[in-house]
């Protein structure tokens, strides 16, 4: 396996925190993978910009929440191909909705994607990341799971659901040199967060002590320190990047 090119595989990465993660580990001289569910152009625009700049990355279609599609993923491109060091889970999607009209696909797809589609992915790195005896994990989570939000019942169910599976896996795992964290980001500006109304975004805002939103770098700087080797001490944590924002 020491041969191999030292990988890491982001999950969601041809957009807003997963683009910005993943240029971030290809600047810390990992090969890049990065999954997409839609619009291949973006994703492939990430890898041209990560490869022109000297790094190296690849685009694959995968959808999460398929388990059978993510074990035929980590079959063919990820086992014996490469020396996966490691898993970034950000993919994600909201259905947002109250909860006494919410559909049974939309809590059912949110539920897929964000904690089934978590869960898969980890499983599949663990088993690689064991026989090698070394991996880092990073699962995404949200503010909202730790405090709760109106209207995203669904979607903060599966990202509170994401920080007890971190923790569990962190003490699977702990002995082969693994290490599983969470991230939970508050108010961060991407494309999803600037289609909000304004009057929305300010009463966030007003919640925020440093009255300022959070950028995608911010998530990418601690995704790369948790990816590090220097942080072999540090597992089964959740660090809350908000600005100070709890709702």
């Amino acid at each position: 396996m020491g041969d191999l090119a030292k990988t890491a595989l982001v999950t969601g990465g041809s957009r807003g925190i997963g683009r910005a993660v993943a240029e971030r580990l290809a600047r810390d001289n990992y090969l890049v993978y990065l999954t997409y569910v839609s619009k291949p152009d973006l994703a492939e625009e990430v890898c041209s910009e990560i490869n022109n700049k000297g790094g190296r990355a690849r685009a694959f279609l995968l959808d999460i929440g398929d388990w059978e599609q993510v074990q035929i993923f980590f079959a063919n491109n990820i086992k014996d191909r490469v020396r996966l060091e490691v898993l970034v889970n950000n993919a994600g999607l909201t259905r947002d909705g109250l909860l006494v009209r919410m559909k049974k696909e939309h809590w059912e797809d949110v539920l897929r994607v964000n904690l089934s589609g978590t869960f898969c992915c980890l499983q599949q790195a663990a088993k690689i990341m064991m026989r090698q005896k070394y991996g880092r994990i990073v699962n995404l989570s949200s503010v909202t799971a730790q405090a709760g939000n109106a209207g995203q019942t669904n979607y903060t169910a599966a990202k509170a659901g994401i920080i007890g599976l971190t923790k569990s896996a962190a003490q699977e795992l702990a002995l082969r040199n693994i290490t599983v964290n969470a991230i939970a980001p508050g108010f961060i500006d991407t494309d999803m967060t600037a289609s909000l109304p304004e009057d929305v975004r300010g009463q966030y805002l007003q919640k925020i002590p440093g009255k300022k939103f959070g950028s995608s770098a911010d998530i990418a700087a601690a995704v790369s320190f948790l990816a590090s080797p220097e942080s072999g001490y540090i597992t089964g944590q959740v660090l809350g990047i908000n600005g100070g924002l709890y709702m």
